[in-house]
């Protein structure tokens, strides 16, 4: 983690203090870490970008997974459209600090799950 970013709300926190169950309380789900993966490394920031992923996210749980990301400092919204109003969403710091571990999921799943490869 950046030395001068700022720290989360202790709040997001739910289980204890131990620093992976407290990621895991921000971005365990199933879906988080795929939208921080396709805000930060296929430049994805709209709704539709996101539903088009093969993942196949549901809209519902996207609006909430986006709620939520928003919510614990993870991403900002950008206004893009008023009426109605549609939003872009971007990694904040503490969001783009999670790419490396990101990147080592998929490094992990090449080496130990067979037939998996990492896309160009």
């Amino acid at each position: 983690m950046n030395k001068t970013a700022s720290k989360l709300p202790r709040s997001t926190a739910k289980r204890s203090p131990c620093p992976v169950a407290t990621t895991l309380d921000l971005v365990g789900d199933k879906w988080s870490l795929l939208i921080i993966r396709d805000i930060g490394i296929f430049n994805r920031h709209r709704n539709k970008d996101f539903q088009q992923a093969k993942e196949g996210i549901p809209s519902n749980v996207l609006a909430a997974r986006l709620k939520s990301l928003h919510e614990n400092g993870l991403i900002r919204k950008v206004s893009y459209q008023d009426k109605p109003p549609r939003y872009e969403y971007h990694l904040t710091p503490a969001g783009e600090d999670l790419l490396p571990v990101v990147r080592e999921l998929a490094n992990w799943s090449v080496k130990h799950v067979t037939g998996i490869k990492l896309p160009r």
